[in-house]
């Protein structure tokens, strides 16, 4: 498994700065990353530094709590893409599902999916699993999955838990096949990598990339 091609190399920090975007860029060239995963305010940077390669900019969106104003979300979307974004990672309002609104989130996702179809850009939804119930990431599945995302995504790293093998397996069973799963959140081991890819991962997203390539080659 080339697992370097599974991950988006992630700098999310409150403390960012153009350096750790420039590494960054850097490093997902050098190890041929999928993406980079950078804070909205360096997209235009990340998408200059990494011209002419196929490592696609990704950028996060109402980030990382979700529970911004839906127009606001709307208009990050919209400058992002501006900037050049190829891929927009996007927090649901979780305060939303646990107040059990359903609807608003089916509002929420139907006023952002217009928009980001027309510019032909790549949606990934972060449902935050590790502080969801069961049947709480079920059906998200269900409304994710009916809007027909490209990615749902399991959590945005701030939660108390990030990613899990039982998550990934539980989107998986219940999302359709068309829809892709961005397990992040904590992986720092390649072993760990491996296992979330096992479970039915196709991206992994973290800032412990380029370990995690050194010790896929040691493992063989």
């Amino acid at each position: 498994m080339n697992i370097a091609s599974y991950i988006d190399h992630t700098v999310l920090k409150p403390t960012t700065i153009i350096a750790d975007i420039e590494k960054l860029c850097s490093e997902a060239k050098e190890y041929g990353f999928a993406a980079v995963c950078v804070p909205p305010l360096f997209v235009k940077k990340a998408k200059e530094l990494t011209a002419g390669s196929n490592v696609k900019v990704a950028t996060v969106i109402g980030f990382p709590f979700g529970y911004s104003a839906i127009e606001a979300k709307v208009a990050e979307i919209v400058l992002a893409i501006v900037d050049g974004a190829d891929e927009l990672d996007v927090v649901i309002n979780i305060s939303a599902i646990k107040n059990n609104d359903w609807q608003f989130l089916a509002t929420e996702i139907n006023t952002i999916m217009p928009l980001v179809r027309k510019k032909e850009k790549v949606i990934k939804i972060i449902i935050e699993s590790g502080i969801l119930t069961d049947e709480e990431i079920t059906r998200c599945c269900d409304i994710y999955g009916a809007a027909g995302v490209d990615f749902m995504k399991t959590s945005t790293g701030y939660a108390e838990k990030g990613a899990s093998v039982h998550a990934v397996q539980l989107m998986r069973r219940h999302l359709p096949d068309s829809i892709q799963i961005k397990a992040s959140g904590g992986i720092k081991t390649y072993t760990f990598a491996a296992e979330l890819v096992a479970a039915g991962a196709n991206r992994i997203g973290c800032s412990s990339s380029v370990q995690i390539v050194k010790e896929a080659a040691t493992a063989g």
